[in-house]
């Protein structure tokens, strides 16, 4: 069996940059770089539910939003497929399945599910269907027979516990799952980008993003606005690059002519952290820097968005043709775990 990838979002508001260096922009070389028989990118819409249960009508409307972002940063529907989750049924199904080979004790130990209850002060209150998406998650996966999952660090324990869900599965029924292997960023600030408050992770919920669709003037308000060295109050006070926002978004961003286009002064990011360090040089003059290295990005997704945007017919036939490829793979598989497990009485 060859290489089959399978990574998604939850289209809960529309994506950010923590996204696309952390995932989305690896997903694009993956699908450029061609090593892979199958690629299947979707939509967690019915798992986006399970939190916005009482809004339907924003998952709805952040499918579209999150469909645009993916087509504008590259991914190819000539290559990949994009689908939407609530229509493929069979994922419904894998999931009610899977539920009795995890117990109650060990999805609470999941540090991902722990940290997200935390975020959205469910408490007590946790809705079932969030309590168990790390299960939605594995019946995704394994649907397509993924062995490839693209992930930040923060999707690493979820992963881990998609594999005991099949390591489960094929001791008991016989080896009908594939066990999946995650791919991470090589750029490990990357992985987990921090929101521009200097918060452990970017997050929608707590408003700290760029977002991919953000204007050249938003972007600018964001990155100057970035939290950095506190004690670095004048120019030349020595400034403390560990911790620091504007440099955490440098290491992944800057690239090797960034110095020669933008700051030609410095020749590398290593001498500009060092005069940083030994102070003469003012939060102002990183930040523009910052803010054109970023631009250089985001620009050409920007534009291609913009023109998207004028045709949502034409990105949710995209979906629908997606879509159709990926109910007939997890069809498939279905059928193959329910021979597996003895459901199959009419064969």
């Amino acid at each position: 069996m060859g290489n089959i990838i399978l990574t998604g979002d939850r289209p809960t508001g529309p994506l950010h940059i923590g996204h696309y260096v952390g995932s989305l922009k690896n997903r694009v070389k993956l699908q450029n770089e061609g090593n892979y028989d199958e690629m299947y990118v979707f939509l967690a819409d019915a798992q986006a539910l399970t939190d916005n249960f009482d809004n339907p009508k924003k998952v709805k409307d952040n499918v579209l939003e999150v469909a645009l972002d993916y087509l504008a940063c590259g991914l190819d529907p000539e290559k990949v497929n994009i689908f939407i989750q609530s229509e493929v049924p069979e994922l419904t199904e894998l999931t009610f399945y899977y539920m009795n080979l995890v117990t109650i004790s060990r999805l609470h130990r999941n540090p991902t599910v722990k940290e997200e209850i935390k975020l959205r002060g469910f408490e007590e209150s946790i809705p079932a269907g969030f309590f168990t998406y790390p299960v939605s998650q594995t019946a995704d996966i394994t649907a397509f027979k993924a062995n490839i999952v693209p992930v930040g660090d923060d999707q690493l324990p979820m992963l881990e516990q998609a594999r005991e869900i099949v390591r489960k599965f094929n001791s008991i029924y016989g080896d009908t799952l594939v066990e999946p292997d995650a791919l991470l960023p090589e750029n490990e600030n990357a992985r987990r980008l921090v929101g521009i408050d200097g918060s452990s992770k970017m997050s929608k919920s707590l408003g700290n993003c760029i977002y991919l669709k953000d204007s050249e003037e938003e972007v600018k308000k964001k990155v100057f606005s970035m939290y950095t060295d506190p004690n670095h109050i004048r120019v030349e006070d020595p400034g403390k690059v560990e911790g620091n926002v504007v440099f955490t978004y440098l290491d992944v961003f800057c690239k090797k002519d960034s110095f020669k286009k933008y700051l030609p002064e410095y020749k590398s990011l290593d001498e500009l952290k060092d005069h940083y360090r030994r102070g003469g040089l003012g939060d102002m003059k990183i930040k523009r820097f910052l803010n054109d290295v970023i631009e250089d990005e985001l620009t050409p997704i920007r534009k291609r968005r913009e023109e998207l945007a004028k045709s949502p017919e034409k990105v949710y036939e995209i979906l629908r043709k997606g879509t159709i490829k990926a109910g007939q793979k997890a069809k498939e598989t279905l059928k193959e775990v329910k021979r597996a497990m003895m459901l199959n009485y009419f064969e």
